[in-house]
This record gives structure tokens, sequence and C-alpha cells, in this order.
């Protein structure tokens, strides 16, 4: 750990702001995924697997971080009800670092750590399912080059968990995800809700010096960063889109104030196009469906507006706030371009090509990866799309348009179509009966083997797309 650039900077905020808490005294700790690509990027990655366990499933804290983890308070509206009995239930805050590429601080945060004060009569616990799902998540969409945290470690913890939605007694688990910043849209709520505007400014001034430096000087600190978090939020709503991935659960808690996704449930991605797609089966409105996701990060930014108005004023905070949709507009046909490593031209003509774009998905129902995969670099890629799965999509009147469209696009500097995983008939994806199926193994045998394979295809995918931490 000679590199590790520990912090604490969360403990500056004081005990207003979290519980110091004891983590689960678990039973076992059995190693069962670590990043070696982030651990580098911290300076973990020469800790032996016994230290890895200690730190990571015991929670011996990290020299010179936080000295106990603190369970973070803060409220939320779940599915537009407000909820002030939130808080970190079943996780906790163990340690900040920074990051050894670009110093930008680190949160270590956890899933499954045992019981806080904010646990509402829950276990604490995580299944090793849940575990499971969220690494294979976070893996799939960095490899799409979607801002996310990242499944720092898992390990399986040896205890039995009675659960209605799996078939219990199930495993349990302890996850440690790497993220920019636990501080969600929640935090600022709660103050808002029991008028603590002194903490509410104090807040505001340490996300600002944290993670907005640039921000110190804005005459109005508080329509600087919410501009600031709208934008960051819009953009990951169209990587959302391009990913063709569905969060399923868009709380306010569950949006933080850097714009990276994170705390994946009930996640899916889209088989094929469709508005309507939703990933939680309690989801019956369909209020966080996979077209629905930019209104409702919309919905939440102007809940973080509203916490805002004590700090400045309605007149000032409404424009910022209303840049979210100019910015999703220009963002998500840069980010399908860029999914299909193609250069962009200009905001309109990039729009009406994504427009058509989309009406060719819809009308086809083309399988969603496999239509990025195909046409990755437009029209350099026509004879491999011609011998695709879904080839007979493409010769059909519907496509004309889009087929029309790549020719006014050119490659982009990373187009990087020589890379192994283009010769693949199919690319990777990751739908629901894929995630069943790595995880039947492991329920039934132990037999980890389909997970590590499929994480290793996962490690191409991204090399290939050029994604680097």
């Amino acid at each position: 750990m000679t590199c590790f650039k520990p912090a604490k900077n969360h403990l500056s905020l004081g005990d207003a702001f979290f519980d110091r808490v004891k983590p689960a005294d678990f039973p076992n700790t059995i190693l069962r995924h670590r990043d070696q690509r982030w651990a580098k990027r911290v300076g973990l990655d020469d800790l032996a697997d016994v230290q890895w366990l200690s730190h990571f499933g015991r929670f011996e804290p990290l020299p010179g971080s936080l000295p106990q983890p603190l369970a973070l308070r803060y409220h939320g509206h779940q599915f537009r009800s407000y909820n002030p009995d939130l808080g970190d239930g079943r996780g906790f805050l163990f340690a900040q670092g920074h990051d050894l590429a670009d110093s930008r601080l680190l949160d270590f945060g956890t899933k499954g750590s045992g019981r806080t004060p904010w646990s509402r009569g829950g276990d604490g616990r995580l299944t090793l399912k849940g575990g499971v799902r969220e690494v294979l998540a976070t893996e799939m969409l960095e490899a799409l080059g979607v801002y996310t945290s990242k499944s720092f470690s898992l390990i399986e913890t040896g205890e039995n968990l009675d659960r209605s939605d799996e078939p219990s007694p199930t495993r349990s688990s302890v996850l440690v995800r790497l993220s920019h910043s636990h501080i969600r849209i929640g935090t600022f709520q709660r103050l808002a809700y029991i008028e603590d505007h002194a903490s509410l400014r104090q807040l505001l001034d340490y996300a600002i010096a944290t993670y907005y430096p640039e921000l110190a000087n804005a005459p109005d600190k508080a329509v600087a960063f919410l501009e600031a978090v709208v934008g960051n939020v819009a953009r990951l709503g169209a990587q959302w889109i391009a990913a063709g991935f569905i969060h399923g659960v868009l709380n306010t808690d569950n949006i933080n104030i850097t714009g990276e996704s994170f705390d994946y449930g009930p996640w899916r991605f889209l088989p094929t196009y469709d508005p309507g797609f939703t990933a939680a089966y309690f989801d019956e409105t369909g209020l966080y469906s996979f077209g629905k996701q930019p209104d409702a990060l919309a919905w939440n930014l102007t809940r973080l507006a509203e916490c805002l108005l004590p700090l400045s004023s309605i007149e000032a905070l409404e424009p910022a706030l209303n840049s979210i949709w100019p910015t999703f507009r220009a963002e998500l046909p840069r980010q399908m371009l860029r999914r299909l490593g193609l250069k962009p031209l200009d905001v309109e003509s990039d729009g009406a090509f994504v427009t058509d774009l989309f009406g060719f998905l819809s009308a086809s129902q083309a399988p969603y990866e496999q239509f990025f995969f195909d046409w990755r670099g437009g029209v350099l890629s026509a004879e491999r799309a011609a011998r695709s799965p879904s080839a007979e999509h493409y010769a059909s009147e519907a496509f004309r348009t889009v087929a029309n469209g790549f020719e006014r696009y050119g490659p982009a500097d990373d187009l990087n179509l020589d890379h192994p995983y283009f010769a693949r008939t199919k690319p990777r994806s990751m739908l629901i009966d894929e995630v069943e199926a790595i995880w039947a193994p492991i329920v039934d045998s132990d037999n980890w083997s389909l997970f590590h394979f499929t994480l290793a295809e996962i490690a191409e995918m991204r090399q290939a797309y050029g994604i680097t931490p």
C-alpha cells in the first residue's frame, strides 16, 4: 500500500452528516471478485488476498483514511413519495482515497456490511446474487462508456439470508463500490426538510470544494453548482439510452451530485428498442421505464433545485435547471455516435440522424446491442453487417434512411475495427436470461467459471471500445 493516498475529507462535514458505525462480524470471508485495474489506479493492487479480505471483508481501516465507517444520512423521494427515514441502512462509507492518475477523491462505499441506525428493521445484508449482479452491471456499463461506480470487491460472507424475491435461504455477500461521491440529491433534501440552512450551505461549500473546485469563485455558488450537476446528470441519462440500459429505481437517493451511475438493484438491458420497457417488477406504472429515464432525472434535479432555494433565488436557479433539456438533446446524439464510432457533424444533423435511427430500431425490433456492434464505423462495417444474424433487418426498406445517414459520417479516431472483438458474430450482451445463466452454476455447484469467462469477455469488449479507467 505504499502508493495509496488516503483521505478522510468527509469527516470535515461533522457528526450532523453521518453516524459512526461498526461493520458486521461475518462468519466467513471468501474473495469472489477484486478489480485489479482500479486497485492499481488507487495504489492497492499489491495487497495480498489475506490483506484484501481484512480491509474489504472485515473492514480493518485503511491506514490514514477513516478510522471508523460512517453511515451517511439522507432522505429521498421513492417513486415520488417523500421518505424522511432513509440513510445508509446496509452500507457505509468505509474509506476515501485519491485516484493516482488524476488526483480526484474516491469513496469506498459498502453494500451488505451490516445494520446501521437507518436499517429500518432490515438485516443490513446483501445476497450473493445481488452482489454478482452489481459486478456484472458495473463491468458492462463501464465497457459501454457509461460513467458508473466500480464494483471494487465482492466477498462471500457465509450467512444464510431469507429473501422474498429469491429462493431462501440464499447466500450472502458484502460489496465495496468505488465512486467519486456518495453525496446524493437526498443528502441535500434532508437538510432542506429539517430547515438546517447553515448545514445546507456547509454541504454546498464542501461539494464545490471537493467535486467542483472550478466553481469556487462563482458569484452565485448554488446556481453554478446546480448547472454543473444538471449537465453531468443529463450526460448520464444520454449514456444510459445509448447503452440500452434501464436503472430501474431512479429515486432521488440514487442520484449523486457527480452524475455517476450507482446502486444497481433491478436493472436490465434492452433486448430490442422499447421505450416502455421496465426493470423493476414493482414499477407497475412504468415510472422509471427506459424511455422515461430522462424525465425521471429532470424531476429529481427539480427537487435538488428546490433544496437550493434558501441559498439563492428561483429566478436565478430556474435557467440552470432548465438547461437539462438542451444539454440532453445535444448529448444523446453525441453518445449514440460515440457508440457507433462516428465523428459528429453538427447538433441539428446529428439529432435528425439519431431520430431516424430510433425510428428504425422501433419499427424493425432489431436486437439493440447487435445493431451498435454491427454498424461500428458506419459504412466501413457494411460487409460485416451483411454477415450479421440481424442482416435481414438491414436489407429492409425501414433501414434505407439510416443507411443514407451513415454515408455522411466519417469514422472516429478510436474506431479500432481491427480488434479481435469485432471479428465475432455477436457482441457480448447482458440480457436478463444471460445474467440468470451466469448465476445458475454458482448456486447449483459453486462453479464460477462462467462468471469469470464473462468478465474476460467484457474486458475484451472494453479494450475494443478503447475504454480506459
